[in-house]
């Protein structure tokens, strides 16, 4: 899996970063959609040591980025994470689709 981060988006997550030793996890987010298999992709920020043991890296030349290695198959082998300054919001998008248009970027602790 390929993802590249655009320089606004990198700039504005390690903005929400503020100094902090935070990682980025690109999560497909399931809670409230009422199955499993119907989800939206989302950004986290978390600590190191809220990571699950099945998470995988996926390295970019700006961040690194962890995922669900379960949740691998709902997105597409190569991806852009991009900013929208219109929208002030962040969309993840492939060569064949956009996958989330409106991504959100939130702090989650523990």
């Amino acid at each position: 899996m390929k993802i590249s981060i655009s320089e606004e988006a990198a700039r504005q997550i390690e903005r929400k970063m503020d100094e902090k030793d935070l990682i980025l996890k690109l999560k497909y987010e399931t809670d409230g959609c009422g199955c499993a298999v119907s989800g939206v992709p989302t950004l986290q920020l978390i600590s190191k040591q809220d990571l699950d043991k099945n998470d995988i890296l996926i390295e970019t030349d700006k961040l690194d980025v962890y995922m669900e290695k379960s949740k691998t198959i709902f997105f597409d082998e190569e991806m852009k994470i991009d900013y929208s300054q219109e929208s002030q919001s962040f969309r993840l998008s492939s060569p064949g689709q956009i996958l989330n248009g409106r991504m959100s970027c939130s702090i989650v602790s523990g």
